[in-house]
């Protein structure tokens, strides 16, 4: 069908000629037509993920300067450039998407300082061990790792191969972490300590990771509008579930303990059973109320500012380094 027959047609017949396109497995490019349902999700989607990958690096940032070993301080050294690396990739991504309405990634950087654009609940925490460290690489890098294999065969075809870079390098960052946790949890009784402190202080916040199992919950339908676009596969509390199965045993395995009594896996239903976090305080955390929230917005406000004139003098043409 030629271009011009193709814009002759009802915006019905062009929907039903998209979902014909994904159900039968193609991708979606940029240069597409696609309804605004389907931009909107992904603009919201992958702008929150590469802000997320950005400020994600700030909590291990802290622990460049304080990493115990200089094996250790490098390896950290490069997990924060290479968060910092899928974030620019992924704000890329973003910008094509929104030409079309005639906005540009300093209005995505413009919505984040603001607090518009929301990021990653977990980035608004506390980092204040090692321990925190390690285990922000182990379970919150381990949780990041199922999200986005659940879309590495996204419609979206620029999304979906960014995240095939994004989530081989996201593995060696697991590995990183678990490595610092192996050494803490194998270690004197004040590092076990630590450890254990640190999946304490983190488990609700991980419990929040996936978003809430029902819309009713925050008033979102993101999920259900990601499924039906094929952007994704599994709802929030299928992600949820894998997690627990994966990560419950291993941290067992430690010696460690689950900070929730409640913990269970009941066999029946084929599922694990647990105390659901409190989701009015997850709207509140990403509402930019977290205990680090100011600060690290203050750090990226700055960031910001100090280098505006290395973005005002590529725009301009007159850089010829």
């Amino acid at each position: 069908m030629s271009l011009l027959e193709f814009d002759n047609l009802t915006e019905e017949d062009k929907l039903a000629r998209f979902i014909a396109k994904i159900e039968s497995g193609e991708k979606i490019e940029a240069d597409d037509w696609m309804p605004d349902e389907y931009r909107m999700a992904l603009i919201k989607l992958i702008s929150m993920h590469g802000i997320s990958e950005i400020m994600g690096a700030l909590p291990e940032k802290e622990w460049v300067p304080k990493a115990p070993t200089l094996g250790r301080k490098l390896g950290i050294m490069a997990k924060v450039q290479d968060e910092m690396g899928h974030g620019q990739l992924l704000l890329r991504v973003t910008e094509d998407l929104m030409k079309p309405l005639g906005k540009t990634r300093e209005d995505l950087m413009e919505d984040l300082l603001t607090g518009r654009l929301k990021f990653h609940n977990v980035f608004h925490m506390e980092a204040p061990t090692w321990g925190d460290a390690g285990l922000i690489g182990w379970l919150v890098d381990g949780a990041a790792i199922m999200t986005q294999t659940n879309m590495l065969n996204a419609s979206y075809g620029p999304y979906a191969r960014a995240l095939q870079r994004i989530c081989a390098e996201e593995v060696f960052h697991a590995q990183h972490g678990e490595a610092i946790i192996m050494a803490l949890a194998e270690g004197t009784d004040e590092q076990r300590e630590m450890v254990q402190d640190a999946v304490n202080r983190w488990w609700p916040s991980l419990l929040m990771f996936f978003g809430p199992a029902t819309a009713s919950t925050t008033g979102s339908s993101k999920q259900d509008i990601t499924i039906k676009y094929k952007i994704r596969t599994k709802t929030n509390e299928q992600l949820r579930q894998d997690f627990f199965s994966k990560y419950v045993p291993r941290i067992l395995s430690l010696g460690l303990t689950v900070p929730d009594p409640t913990m269970s896996y009941d066999k029946e239903k084929d599922e694990w059973t647990y105390a659901q976090p409190d989701w009015s305080e997850f709207k509140n955390i990403i509402s930019n109320n977290g205990p680090k929230s100011a600060s690290r917005l203050a750090l990226r406000r700055t960031a910001h500012e100090n280098n505006r004139w290395v973005r005002e003098a590529l725009s301009s043409g007159e850089y010829t380094g």
